[in-house]
């Protein structure tokens, strides 16, 4: 199937904010509150061209969150509509985070994700991110990874 990747304009905005509450609102009875994706000002990251997304068929189905730090990029969020989990769309829009950090002469990638989210961690395990530390912020118990990328 057809897979395209773009910026999010803000005519994307409720496709965005769908998938992020899709995405997201499995975990909140886990977590005991809203993850922290689905706190974010969307709108603003939009706006600062941070977000991106991925078509399958023409069809929003994913989005990449992306911020450029002093050294690092970090990958601020991913989510996947539900129903087009398990076709490899997460795992491009990894790959294309780690092709854009590389591009952009960065040497690592750095992320964080709830600690309560154990297969998010796993999953960034297998593709090489090791654990720096762990935090609480905002009320939310968070595991930060990173990748080296040279």
């Amino acid at each position: 199937m057809e897979r395209t990747m773009r910026l999010a304009t803000q005519a994307d905005l409720p496709a965005v904010e769908r998938i992020i509450e899709a995405a997201y609102s499995p975990y909140i009875a886990r977590i005991g509150r809203k993850p922290g994706p689905m706190l974010d000002d969307h709108a603003a990251s939009i706006r600062d061209r941070h977000v991106h997304l991925i078509e399958l068929v023409g069809e929003i189905q994913g989005i990449l969150v992306l911020i450029p730090e002093g050294d690092a990029l970090l990958l601020d969020n991913i989510a996947i509509a539900p129903a087009a989990q398990g076709q490899g769309l997460g795992r491009s829009l990894l790959q294309a985070a780690e092709s854009m950090a590389r591009n952009a002469s960065y040497r690592r990638i750095r992320l964080y994700t709830n600690e309560a989210m154990t297969e998010n961690i796993a999953l960034y395990t297998r593709r090489g991110y090791i654990e720096t530390h762990r935090a609480e912020e905002k009320g939310l118990r968070r595991v930060y990874m990173e990748k080296d990328l040279s």
